[in-house]
């Protein structure tokens, strides 16, 4: 009989997923006990190869492409839906799960039909990460994060699982934890149930990529905005706004011939870029090739940051600061 499922959103990260599903193989339950629910953001045939061609088959592994893209969390919604067992764990294909990580839930849960947990992750750094290194640490100090959380199927149900309107991973797990805080769902966190979290390469200046994540905030704002400033950001980053705007003041008043008030505005500019860098290098490696990405995506990081902001706000249809 199963006893838990688990669903791992995917898409063409074959060699990541391999190594999940391999640290799932030393579980310290039986392998009869729980089901693998591989979902395919969308057809993949790589991930198909690499399933059928693993040289043991686990006992309950199902392979489910989605039929487009639609997001993490359309995938994951599409994995619990198809699940058989009561409780459903998350995680993703760049994770490893401990040996107790499946057991540590089970042991924690009492049958409840209403119940969600949150697991402890691990992400191992280098004396001298870069800075997406350390970003990608925060999952450790999460409140709740789909790379380790469990959830009874009547739990998602009365919750509607995930929003799939936050297409992108971002916001997607504050989401769903805002919405079991709402319905009164208790939610424990279990230290036992323990994956790691490599941090995977990231190309040059994959910072300014991930702003376009901003644009998701504005959604969990307007469906959450009292647990949003509690919980995720109290305030707007005003120096990011300061720093846009001293940048655009700067060319419109040396256009207009007034070099020196220019000047004063675009020294206001660079102080706050380079006080931006600072923060990000003081705990991040002082390489040549990091310091030189650091000045650069400090410079443009709060105006794409902005921008995405502002679209979220009008794609949604809230402002907030």
């Amino acid at each position: 009989m199963l006893r838990i499922s688990v669903v791992i959103p995917t898409y063409r990260r074959p060699d990541l997923l391999l190594k999940c599903i391999g640290a799932l193989g030393n579980q310290d339950i039986p392998a009869s006990d729980f089901e693998i629910i591989v979902v395919s953001d969308g057809p993949d045939d790589a991930t198909a190869a690499a399933l059928a061609n693993l040289p043991y088959q686990p006992a309950n592994l199902r392979f489910l492409p989605m039929p487009k893209k639609g997001g993490p969390a359309a995938a994951r919604n599409y994995g619990w839906q198809h699940a058989q067992a009561a409780l459903i764990a998350f995680t993703d294909d760049d994770t490893i799960p401990s040996p107790l990580w499946l057991s540590g839930y089970l042991q924690a849960w009492d049958g409840s039909a209403l119940a969600a947990f949150t697991g402890k992750v691990v992400v191992p750094l280098p004396p001298h990460p870069t800075d997406f290194a350390q970003n990608t640490a925060g999952l450790e100090t999460a409140d709740f994060v789909t790379a380790n959380c469990a959830c009874t199927k009547q739990a998602l149900l009365k919750v509607g699982g995930f929003d799939e309107r936050f297409a992108m991973a971002w916001r997607e797990d504050s989401d769903l934890h805002f919405k079991l805080l709402q319905a009164n769902i208790p939610l424990r966190k279990i230290e036992e149930a323990m994956i790691v979290h490599p941090v995977r390469e990231a190309p040059w200046g994959v910072s300014i990529k991930e702003q376009k994540k901003t644009l998701f905030n504005a959604l969990l704002y307007k469906k959450f905005p009292e647990l949003y400033q509690q919980q995720i950001q109290a305030r707007p980053p005003v120096t990011y706004y300061v720093m846009v705007v001293s940048f655009f003041a700067a060319i419109i008043t040396l256009l207009a011939g007034h070099t020196i008030t220019a000047l004063i505005l675009f020294t206001i500019w660079l102080m706050f870029t380079l006080q931006f860098t600072l923060k990000r290098l003081a705990h991040t490696s002082h390489s040549a090739p990091h310091i030189y990405e650091m000045l650069y995506t400090s410079a443009v990081i709060p105006f794409a940051s902005v921008y995405w902001h502002f679209y979220g706000c009008w794609k949604y249809g809230v402002w907030f600061g």
